[in-house]
């Protein structure tokens, strides 16, 4: 059982309580998922969360969601919960939020009211598309481009993404290409793009070391309504750092769920395993490791539950603290698995264990949304920024 004294905190309402509860006690009696087939997992888990009402999260409550806005505290203990229970869910409601999310917060009516109420339902797969081959960490060197047709009413896609969390399976992408209005990341607008668009083509599936849906896009004269844009021409990038101000967060607390899921397994093994004549429990430096495993989990919490705390009661922008809370906590996690599976011995290595596949699984958190060594620029420009302010 993991520690959840941290819900005491007056960082939550008794409403954030009660919806931890509620999903725990959900995950533990309908989550088993098949990971024998990535997709198919994906596209049940979509089906199965949107049925059970947890995607409402995703989206504000005039197109279906669960609360009259996006709240973070809420997506934290979402994924905090479901990473504990199963990565591949974890990864299946975040990518509900994440690809819909620009929709949610710069999406006209009309497309707020086609996309949002299918994800809530789990009857739409959503997808982010921002990456390219040569732009992940610097958005702003992106070459994906769109130009409007000769008579004003589409725009014209060309160029790649890749590293598409859901490419394959989405319904739908919310793809950010350059437009023009500006230089660098001032000239980036964003569309909704269907999965069925002529033109758009799935250039190639990714294998990763902790399987789920990743392809590269291709888009090749794909026409996408004027109607789609999201927002206003050349307001793409501030549309994308919108959304993953909220969503960053969210992977803090995804890391924490794995962090906590490989301190229960760990203090289990410890518990029982016989060493010398009694167990590794009694071992100081098993203890010492799990006085450290502890600490940097409640550090890390702390700091998750900060950043959506401010944006959500404060009203701030969570810049700093979100990227502060995401470069922690997976690296917190990180070191937190790696110390489970020490204590695992031969075990820990072993495919099919839990520890094995958290080992796997939170490698790639330290990468995505930005590495840590981004979230290390974030910080200290946003700290120097108001220094000098």
């Amino acid at each position: 059982m993991s520690d959840k004294t941290y819900l005491d905190l007056p960082l939550f309402d008794d409403a954030h309580r009660t919806l931890e509860r509620e999903l725990d006690a959900w995950c533990a009696q309908h989550l088993h998922v098949d990971h024998s087939d990535t997709d198919a997992a994906c596209r049940a888990l979509v089906r199965q969360l949107g049925e059970a009402g947890w995607l409402r999260y995703c989206v504000p409550a005039a197109h279906g969601g669960a609360l009259p806005a996006l709240d973070s505290r809420s997506l934290c203990l979402l994924r905090e919960t479901l990473a504990r229970h199963d990565g591949l869910a974890d990864f299946a409601f975040a990518m509900q939020g994440l690809g819909s999310g620009a929709i949610s917060l710069a999406g006209s009516d009309a497309l707020r009211a086609h996309y949002l109420p299918r994800v809530a339902r789990g009857e739409a797969i959503a997808a982010f598309a921002l990456s390219e081959p040569e732009a992940g960490s610097d958005v702003a060197a992106m070459q994906c481009s769109a130009r409007l047709s000769d008579d004003g009413s589409h725009y014209v896609i060309d160029g790649a993404k890749t590293w598409i969390s859901n490419g394959g399976i989405a319904d739908f992408y919310c793809v950010f290409v350059r437009t023009g209005e500006a230089s660098g990341a001032r000239g980036i607008s964003a569309f909704v793009v269907d999965a069925d668009t002529p033109g758009l083509t799935i250039a190639e599936r990714i294998d990763v070391m902790a399987p789920h849906p990743l392809a590269t896009l291709r888009f090749d004269d794909c026409r996408v309504p004027v109607g789609n844009r999201l927002g206003e021409a050349g307001q793409g990038f501030k549309v994308a750092m919108m959304t993953l101000d909220i969503f960053r967060a969210s992977v803090a607390a995804a890391a924490l769920g794995f962090g906590r899921a490989a301190l229960d397994d760990a203090l289990a093994r410890a518990c029982a395993r016989p060493m010398f004549g009694g167990v590794l429990a009694d071992l100081q430096l098993t203890q010492a490791a799990i006085g450290d495993m502890a600490t940097a989990i409640d550090a890390a919490a702390l700091l998750t539950y900060r950043a959506a705390w401010l944006r959500d009661v404060k009203g701030q922008r969570t810049t700093r603290e979100a990227a502060m809370a995401k470069m922690v906590a997976t690296e917190n996690a990180q070191q937190v698995i790696d110390r489970a599976v020490q204590m695992f011995g031969g075990l820990g290595v072993k495919v099919g264990t839990r520890v094995e596949s958290l080992y796997r699984e939170i490698r790639s958190l330290r990468i995505y949304e930005g590495a840590t060594e981004v979230q290390k620029l974030i910080i200290a420009r946003e700290t120097l920024a108001g220094r000098k302010a």
